[in-house]
């Protein structure tokens, strides 16, 4: 797997300045060493693209924190609620993520990777 083939299944990451080569093949590495092949089949390169991306995404938001003094690597959960003077907005996380998937609950891309790891090896359903 080459960044230039997740590049091209994830074009959101095609910034090389926010998302370096380095960066990416990193996070794919890791990727391969999660998503074993035997359970993901023909699905394999999508697990891995989508570990890779949860990864990028958490370290972008690093990146950020550290750019504006912020503390990189600090710890927070999806956003439910946000008030700005009179106006405020809510939100249900918990539609939108999985229970027992800890920190994959952090990025769409994360919930995605954690919805299939749960389906892979599971057999067959009959209804």
């Amino acid at each position: 797997m080459t960044p230039d083939q997740f590049r091209e299944d994830f074009p959101e990451f095609d910034d090389t300045e926010a998302y370096p080569e380095a960066q990416v093949a990193l996070w794919l590495m890791v990727g391969e060493k999660l998503v074993n092949p035997c359970r993901w089949g023909d699905l394999t390169d999508l697990g891995i693209k989508l570990v890779a991306a949860h990864h990028l995404v958490l370290a972008q938001r690093d990146q950020q924190a550290a750019a504006i003094g912020g503390v990189p690597g600090q710890m927070t959960g999806p956003l439910s609620s946000k008030a700005v003077d009179k106006v405020s907005a809510g939100y249900d996380t918990g539609a939108a993520t999985i229970d027992g998937a800890g920190f994959w609950n952090l990025t769409t891309y994360g919930v995605r990777y954690a919805t299939l790891a749960q389906m892979m090896g599971a057999g067959g359903m009959q209804l």
